[in-house]
């Protein structure tokens, strides 16, 4: 992808693959997945896909691949869909984006107690001081973990953050998919 750094770790380009190629789709789409594979080893083993992918002629021999998979079920709570998840070897990682509304830390303080879930969302929703999100997060099977936020109010390839422990929850979660 054109803006992604070419000095960042494999992990970090994946991600900043992932976000920049959701980013081109708009907002408001629902959560995606992907795998995220060894760009040399799917060469070498599935020359055919590669080629599918435009990757028979990239130099770099280290990588990681996210190869999108089957649209996550509407109306199917996430933590559900993710604990139904069993990756094949050939899986080194995997890639989730997803976009939340958050309150800055200085609105937590204000938030009402005994809410449900639901009830919560919607308070959140009305609060002036929300921001829409989008989270990518990614994990490899060692437990390496990166991700990516980027804000709707500044949406813009050099607005994106990145680190490894932004999203602690989402990067558990998706770790928990790679368990026996």
């Amino acid at each position: 992808m054109s803006n992604t750094p070419m000095a960042a770790s494999p992990l970090t380009r994946a991600v900043l693959e992932i976000d920049e190629y959701v980013s081109g789709l708009g907002w408001d789409q629902p959560a995606r997945l992907f795998a995220l594979v060894d760009t040399a080893r799917l060469r070498a083993q599935e020359p055919g896909l590669a080629a599918q992918l435009g990757l028979e002629d990239e130099q770099e021999t280290t990588g990681l691949t996210p190869i999108e998979q089957e649209e996550i079920p509407a109306g199917k709570p996430l933590d559900e869909f993710l604990g139904t998840i069993a990756w094949p070897d050939a899986v080194v990682g995997c890639a989730l984006t997803v976009e939340r509304l958050m309150l800055p830390p200085s609105a937590e303080a204000s938030v009402p107690e005994g809410l449900g879930d639901k009830k919560l969302a919607q308070w959140v929703a009305k609060h002036p001081d929300r921001q829409e999100v989008r989270m990518t997060v990614a994990v490899l099977r060692d437990g390496t973990r990166d991700s990516a936020l980027r804000l709707r109010e500044k949406d813009s390839p050099t607005e994106v953050l990145t680190g490894g422990d932004l999203v602690p929850g989402l990067a558990e979660a998706l770790s928990a998919t790679f368990e026996d």
